[in-house]
């Protein structure tokens, strides 16, 4: 088991492999659809030149995502005495987020995408083209998961997109993910998935 600490340098990518287990530690941030989409419209789209109002954030963001993470989960989350934790932290279906990645990807050179089913061939192209990975994580096991989130650092847009939306900032120990998705352009969902036709066609041809 591969272990891997958070900023992660483009050799350690490039290293792994598909069918790969991991364990993750370090800091990285959650984001689901709206923050996928806040990043495109105000960052990618304006060449990283981004309203005033939102330099701040973009600048703490570059710290965080630059050969960093991006979780794609929408965690329950408590408050106590004024400070965060997460109740359940497991992973949101990936797939969604397929109309961004790519760009998110390269524009900040994300070394890995956490989720969960996978996803498309931008996504993939792109881990190919700046070194990233596509770590699976377990589905169902959002408890499981949340005891590798040590500290909630901090977030963002919370108020704006809502809890599941926002940036949480998460310090994570151990985190256990599987490479499916690597960065020399294998993917393990399309292999099961040619697999899976190949059977059902066989099947039917009987």
């Amino acid at each position: 088991m591969r272990k891997l600490t958070v900023p992660i340098s483009e050799v350690t990518i490039r290293e792994l492999t598909v069918g790969e287990p991991v364990i993750l530690s370090g800091v990285i941030s959650t984001g689901r659809d709206a923050a996928h989409k806040y990043i495109i419209d105000n960052f990618v789209k304006t060449g990283g030149n981004p309203p005033e109002a939102e330099r701040e954030l973009y600048a703490k963001l570059q710290d965080i995502l630059t050969e960093g993470v991006i979780y794609h989960c929408g965690p329950v989350v408590q408050q106590q005495n004024g400070t965060y934790s997460f109740v359940a932290a497991g992973p949101t279906t990936s797939i969604r987020e397929e109309p961004y990645q790519a760009d998110v990807i390269e524009h900040f050179t994300l070394r890995a995408v956490i989720g969960k089913g996978g996803m498309g061939t931008n996504t993939l192209q792109a881990c190919q083209k700046v070194g990233a990975v596509y770590l699976h994580a377990i589905g169902g096991a959002a408890s499981l998961i949340a005891q590798s989130v040590k500290e909630v650092l901090t977030v963002y847009k919370k108020d704006e997109f809502g809890v599941p939306e926002a940036f949480w900032v998460i310090r994570v120990e151990d985190f256990p993910a599987v490479v499916t998705m690597d960065s020399h352009g294998n993917s393990l969902h399309d292999k099961i998935k040619s697999q899976s036709n190949a059977k059902l066609a066989e099947l039917i041809g009987s």
